[in-house]
């Protein structure tokens, strides 16, 4: 088993929310997925001080030394399948509001799923899911933030948290800000009804909006500029040829056009 100091009965956090909690695990993401498989019933989360095996979008390794946060949501039959990438805006949505309870001011949503500061990454999250033994879908909603320090010798720059608002803030402070702005965005976003509501906030918080920026997915890299959201989330990109809609790519923003 790769997870050290784990509590077999979560604790109660609130609004029959949960909170198991690990020294050290492979990875946050894969202990809640386990958790949905063996049944949990879902407003759990999984925070862990290390993790050992940490990933983005596209499996790609993110580094998770302690000090800063590494926490996933397990949300389960939280709306109908078909719109369940929504809830990635959900996340993006609750941890700007809850960086900016803390003081941090800066910040932006860039799409689809992370946090920077003056270009450079401060968090990433990624929304996986799973169907459950009993076949209803769980979402597990991870959420990687560098609080205490942030990796180097990378292809996209990347910031601290706390470089970032001139101050040290404790991950576990962080973790119940973005817990408590979590659990709101997702009553106002009511199983994809209120989305539009949730759009509007992203929108409020994106980086480079309005702006040239350059896409690439397996149809191949696009530049044009940032024309906002559709309705289901999508990116509307204008190019000479009119606006087009991006269902899932890399973005790189004009001013760090090395970022991912």
């Amino acid at each position: 088993m790769n997870a050290v100091d784990f509590r077999p009965d979560p604790q109660p956090l609130f609004a029959g929310w949960r909170i198991a909690r690990f020294a050290r695990l492979g990875s946050t993401n894969d202990e809640a997925r386990r958790a949905a498989l063996a049944g949990d019933p879902g407003r759990l989360w999984i925070v862990a001080d290390e993790q050992v095996h940490g990933r983005g979008r596209k499996g790609r390794f993110w580094s998770s030394p302690p000090g800063n946060l590494y926490a996933s949501a397990l949300v389960v039959d939280p709306c109908p399948p078909a719109i369940a990438p929504q809830i990635g805006f959900v996340a993006g949505v609750a941890l700007a509001q809850a960086i900016a309870d803390l003081g941090g001011a800066g910040f932006g949503l860039k799409w689809p799923n992370d946090l920077v500061w003056r270009g450079a990454k401060v968090a990433g999250m990624l929304v996986e899911g799973v169907a459950t033994s009993d076949r209803r879908l769980a979402c597990v909603v991870g959420v990687g933030v560098n609080c205490a320090s942030a990796p180097s010798g990378l292809d996209y720059p990347a910031a601290a948290l706390n470089d970032a608002l001139g101050r040290p803030v404790a991950a576990e402070a962080l973790f119940i800000r973005l817990a408590t702005r979590f659990h709101e965005a997702l009553g106002l976003w009511a199983r994809g009804q209120g989305f539009a509501a949730v759009r509007s906030l992203w929108l409020a918080s994106a980086a480079g909006l309005g702006g040239p920026i350059r896409v690439a997915d397996p149809r191949g890299e696009r530049e044009g500029a940032f024309e906002g959201l559709d309705e289901g989330g999508r990116l509307l990109l204008r190019t000479a040829a009119g606006v087009e809609t991006v269902e899932a790519a890399d973005l790189y923003l004009a001013t760090t056009a090395a970022q991912r």
